[in-house]
């Protein structure tokens, strides 16, 4: 206990730290020329704001989605060490199945499709 209690102590003290001297140090606003794009030296051809397709947005989303699934269920081999495995992988369960409707539900959307 005497330990935790020192690790949140130190935390404590050092965000508390950290936003004290960030209200202390200068704000510096950039000019527009550092605001601007940069296209190896030439003028600017036009607009660097591109249009994005949202559908790139949606993959990118449901890969990290995905991702992050992958790395949370990765571990569950190891979950039948645990006290309670059952209810372990009742959750793991519950998680698959959640995401799995996820997908359904994108997929009958039309969200998955890339060209119409």
């Amino acid at each position: 206990m005497n330990l935790l209690l020192t690790i949140a102590l130190i935390a404590i003290i050092l965000s508390t730290v950290l936003a004290t001297i960030s209200f202390w140090l200068p704000i510096m606003t950039p000019d527009h020329e550092k605001l601007s794009p940069y296209e190896c030296g030439f003028d600017p051809m036009g607009s660097a704001r591109l249009p994005f397709s949202l559908r790139f947005f949606l993959v990118a989303i449901l890969f990290l989605l995905f991702d992050l699934e992958i790395a949370l269920l990765l571990p569950l081999p190891w979950g039948d060490q645990l006290s309670y495995p059952t209810i372990t992988f009742i959750w793991a369960a519950g998680v698959l199945v959640l995401l799995t409707l996820g997908l359904i539900y994108e997929w009958t959307q039309g969200g998955l499709e890339w060209a119409e």
